[in-house]
């Protein structure tokens, strides 16, 4: 399944994929409450640290190399209190030393519905993960060589996801309605992570727990 920012969801069986726009993360949670979907990694962050940087976010730059910018780095708790981007900066350097970017405050909407839903024990199925170092993961350790909104960066991509899951061109090439093939892209590495995380096969960056009892882990 699919959605912005991306969601990765797979069974215990099934080797086909279904990728759709859901319009909310209690929908994926529904899906792994009812059984339909047995683990699920999603690109936003899990767990907040109360200052500073997370030690997983450093890890998956350093890991990325010419793609860390695709890493955000999660913002301190605090910020999930702003009401705008110049008070989420305010906090953010009262706090931690550094404004948060403007990519990240976009997303700061999701960031509170994912701290408002996921749980200590939801976690054990609902798990932070990263498109691009998934990919580097599943390629064998090295960063995609290009970004993937050019064409050679797509056909990197997709050769990657067909050697991982088998033929997914006819996925890419027709998104559903409210997505993008870039959309389809990072939700097939997540799910690709995902199923790992079923096999406990992934790798585990970070781990520190947060106040609120959630995992800062990223995993690939």
């Amino acid at each position: 399944m699919a959605t912005v920012p991306a969601v990765g969801g797979v069974t215990r069986s099934s080797r086909d994929f279904d990728v759709r726009v859901v319009p909310s993360l209690d929908d994926v949670v529904s899906h792994l409450e009812s059984g339909r979907v047995a683990a699920a990694a999603i690109d936003i962050p899990i767990g907040l640290a109360a200052t500073g940087p997370r030690a997983c976010d450093r890890e998956a730059r350093r890991l990325l190399g010419p793609r860390r910018s695709s890493v955000f780095p999660a913002p301190v708790r605090a910020v999930l209190g702003a009401d705008s981007y110049r008070d989420a900066c305010a906090i953010s350097r009262e706090v931690s030393g550094k404004a948060v970017s403007a990519q990240l405050y976009n997303i700061l909407g999701k960031i509170r519905e994912v701290d408002e839903v996921v749980t200590p024990r939801l976690q054990r199925q609902l798990f932070e993960a990263c498109p691009e170092l998934s990919f580097a993961v599943m390629s064998g350790g090295a960063p995609m060589r290009q970004n993937k909104r050019t064409a050679e960066g797509r056909d990197e991509r997709v050769m990657a996801l067909s050697t991982a899951l088998g033929d997914v061109a006819g996925l890419v090439a027709a998104p559903p309605k409210g997505a993008t093939s870039d959309d389809v892209f990072d939700a097939l590495a997540l799910a690709w992570t995902a199923r790992r995380s079923l096999s406990d096969s992934c790798i585990r960056l970070g781990g520190d727990v947060d106040e609120t009892g959630l995992r800062m882990e990223v995993i690939a």
